[in-house]
């Protein structure tokens, strides 16, 4: 069928996060209908949901423990029962078209009320116990999960946290973790992934006693005349800052005679007056409203994948693991 430019009005299970009642969509004309929402129906919601939240069949389909053909099929046939496209796919990606997006707007509140309370009565059913294991950057580790754990350990006591924080890239199946924490770009393709953050910007900070010593770089390429705290990577590669304004996008093997894999230590640096970081701007905020950093190049601010926990296909989730993505979630101290 033609899909059609108007798009009925919804009502699934009561008001959505903007509390104005069924959604009406703009287009949507005046003699608009009620649909009927039917079990079917709300699987497939379920499914668009997952695709909308990875823009990937098939790590939703890795998620749901469904084939990327099978989303693909239950989509068209939701599309094709609803009137009107919510996506729009090429081979190289997926996006909400304006009606995917109101959709997903309208529904995301209902079905994460849904699990949360499933989770709840998991909670009455049995008291989680075990041990997990997990392997994360250290940025993560201060960033994403020190807030949480000790929400977490009250909760549930039972529960035992074995956490590596390292830079290093590694097989975490092979070194007997159960999960790994990553950007999201570098989470290796054959394991489930699912999103704990919002995308974070990366930033370039320095201390007012080395921006007033030194100046201030007014574009990337001053830099050059700058001591750059230089980062390494996980694989030993050093790091090349990339920077974005307007669409153009920029990367700059920075000089440095500091090069570190550590964030603290370049931290303490930076605050010192050792150079010039860059980093994610949830890290380096803290020590900016502290004064005891400046930005640097903020119209040049580069956006970046937000952190993602990632684990096998081939195991079952820890009933612990599942709690603390699920705290992780409620409690958003990255935004999601």
């Amino acid at each position: 069928m033609r899909y059609q430019e108007i798009v009925p009005t919804w009502n699934v299970g009561g008001t959505s996060r903007r509390e104005k009642g069924p959604l009406q969509l703009r287009d949507a004309p005046r003699t608009s209908r009620i649909m009927q929402i039917g079990r079917s129906d709300l699987a497939d919601f379920s499914y668009f949901l997952a695709i909308a939240r990875h823009r990937n069949f098939r790590l939703a389909g890795l998620e749901l423990g469904v084939s990327a053909s099978a989303l693909s099929h239950a989509l068209k046939g939701l599309e094709t029962r609803l009137g009107v496209r919510l996506l729009n796919r090429t081979n190289r990606s997926v996006t909400l078209t304006a009606a995917g997006a109101e959709l997903q707007a309208a529904i995301s509140g209902p079905f994460e009320a849904i699990a949360q309370a499933a989770d709840i009565l998991n909670r009455y059913r049995d008291a989680p116990t075990g041990r997990i294991r997990l392997n994360v950057p250290t940025d993560a580790a201060l960033l994403l999960l020190a807030p949480v754990l000790p929400v977490f350990v009250d909760r549930y006591p039972d529960v035992e946290i074995d956490i590596s924080a390292s830079n290093r890239l590694i097989d975490v199946i092979e070194g007997g973790f159960d999960a790994g924490i990553r950007y999201g770009g570098t989470v290796p393709e054959d394991m489930i992934a699912q999103r704990l953050s919002a995308d974070i910007r990366w930033v370039v900070a320095g201390s007012p006693a080395y921006l007033d010593k030194h100046g201030t770089p007014e574009t990337p390429a001053d830099l050059k005349d700058h001591r750059c705290l230089r980062f390494r990577l996980g694989d030993d590669r050093i790091y090349r800052w990339e920077f974005e304004r307007d669409g153009e996008e920029v990367e700059v093997d920075v000089p440095g005679a500091l090069t570190l894999d550590d964030s603290p230590l370049i931290l303490s640096l930076l605050t010192g007056g050792a150079g010039l970081m860059y980093g994610p701007e949830p890290l380096i905020a803290p020590y900016v409203e502290a004064g005891q950093a400046r930005w640097v190049l903020e119209e040049w601010a580069s956006p970046g994948s937000g952190y993602h926990i990632y684990y096998s296909s081939r195991h079952q989730l820890p009933s612990g693991l599942r709690l603390l993505i699920d705290l992780i979630r409620e409690l958003r101290p990255l935004g999601l």
